[in-house]
């Protein structure tokens, strides 16, 4: 036996007006949460408890490019000193040892005894002292040669230590002076000319809810294969109970679904389609105020002139992202060329926008439609308003004018003339005019 059908159709029922109802937005209290990636690109993050603190050594010359410059600076110094102490000290022992700093006192002393005493040949010429072992040692490790102190061939043992002096002054030199030319040449300093807009926008662009930035590029030189890429970082829970502090999803943008780099020749608008697939797809303009959601920019590239990769950092927390904006065109062609005002870089202007979610559009199509009709009736309002002003104000000019020129005309009236008549007597007239 078939069961009755119901009196009150499906979709009128419980479960299809559920259905049916318009998603309540859920609100909370939006928690003061610490960036994630500062502004200018640097981590905001501290680590803590390194308890296996000889791995940096064993990659020294990373650890000291990474270094501040003043360490760098000052390990610079201490290093190639201490190099000259301790061969100073090496030349000293050896000068001592074959007996050549007292030899200017026992020529002196014992040169009528002796004659012959005076005429033994020293292992290093000039050398007297700890302080003339020193200037020899400088000598040596930076090749300048006054030509006062010199080693001579008979003596082995200074030999060798001008050998060992040699190869480890030029170790030294290059692991020095490689580590300052890559602190010069960091790829963070090419990424100090990569700007990024001050606030991100999201806007209906091809029918689309989209989450929009501007890049752009302050140097001529150009990055070859740049590309962009944007993550969601936010702290979320799993069904399990795990809270995970920093998660990090990955976001899609249109460069990345063409599977092409960028040409950064012009300041650039990257684009974000907020689909069902993007973590923004539940979000409103209003629960986005709430949320704690911060999107991080990466954008990466080949500088042209030094081939090195570099890489430029941003972030934009919920405070920095404009609803129902749009940023406004800063390329114009004059004379031939295009020109960019990088004044107007960050510069937006209202648009009319949907409040609600990407999803609520997906589901009802027509709240893009009437908020698209009424843009376009508050546009025409706003023209015809405009016009019957400018309709006005001519009028009131032409008013103006035609005022004007009566009172010009009323000035260029003819002057009276008066004519006299002859009386009879001859003597009194009479005025005519």
């Amino acid at each position: 036996m078939l069961a009755r059908k119901s009196i009150i159709p499906e979709e009128f029922g419980v479960p299809g007006l559920a259905s049916r109802m318009p998603r309540k937005p859920v609100f909370r209290d939006r928690v003061n949460k610490a960036r994630f990636i500062a502004k200018n690109g640097s981590c905001n993050l501290a680590h803590k408890n390194i308890r296996e603190q000889g791995r940096f050594l064993q990659d020294v010359f990373t650890t000291l490019v990474d270094l501040k410059w003043r360490f760098t600076l000052v390990i610079f110094t201490t290093t190639f000193v201490s190099s000259w102490l301790l061969f100073a000290m090496s030349w000293w022992l050896v000068a001592f040892a074959h007996g050549d700093l007292g030899q200017e006192r026992d020529r002196e002393l014992y040169l009528d005894l002796d004659p012959g005493r005076h005429n033994r040949t020293q292992c290093v010429t000039g050398v007297k002292s700890f302080t003339s072992a020193f200037l020899f040692s400088i000598e040596v490790q930076v090749t300048i040669g006054f030509g006062g102190r010199m080693i001579t061939e008979h003596c082995p043992t200074a030999i060798t230590v001008l050998i060992m002096q040699n190869i480890i002054g030029l170790i030294i030199n290059a692991v020095m002076l490689g580590c300052i030319f890559m602190k010069t040449a960091q790829s963070n300093r090419r990424a100090e000319t990569l700007i990024f807009s001050r606030h991100a926008v999201i806007a209906v662009r091809n029918n689309c809810l989209c989450f929009m930035i501007r890049i752009g590029d302050l140097r001529k030189s150009m990055i070859i294969g740049a590309t962009v890429r944007l993550q969601v970082v936010r702290k979320t829970t799993t069904p399990e109970g795990e809270v995970i502090p920093i998660h990090q999803i990955d976001v899609q943008t249109e460069t990345a679904l063409a599977s092409n780099s960028l040409f950064l020749l012009a300041p650039l608008i990257i684009c974000h389609i907020i689909d069902k697939n993007s973590p923004l797809y539940d979000l409103s303009a209003m629960e986005l105020q709430c949320s704690d959601l911060e999107v991080i920019v990466i954008l990466e590239g080949v500088v042209e002139t030094t081939g090195i990769t570099t890489q430029a950092r941003t972030s934009y927390v919920s405070d920095e992202i404009q609803w129902g904006h749009r940023f406004v065109p800063i390329v114009t062609e004059e004379e031939g060329v295009y020109s960019v005002d990088y004044s107007k870089f960050g510069n937006t202007v209202k648009v009319t926008t949907p409040r609600c979610s990407a999803r609520e559009l997906d589901e009802k199509p027509s709240i893009l439609i009437q908020t698209l009709q009424k843009s376009e009736l508050s546009h025409q309002n706003s023209l015809r308003k405009r016009n019957s002003m400018r309709r006005n104000n001519s009028m009131r000019k032409n008013a103006g004018g035609s005022g004007g020129l009566r009172r010009n005309n009323s000035g260029l009236l003819t002057p009276k003339v008066q004519f006299f008549t002859p009386t009879e007597g001859g003597q009194n007239l009479n005025a005519v005019t």
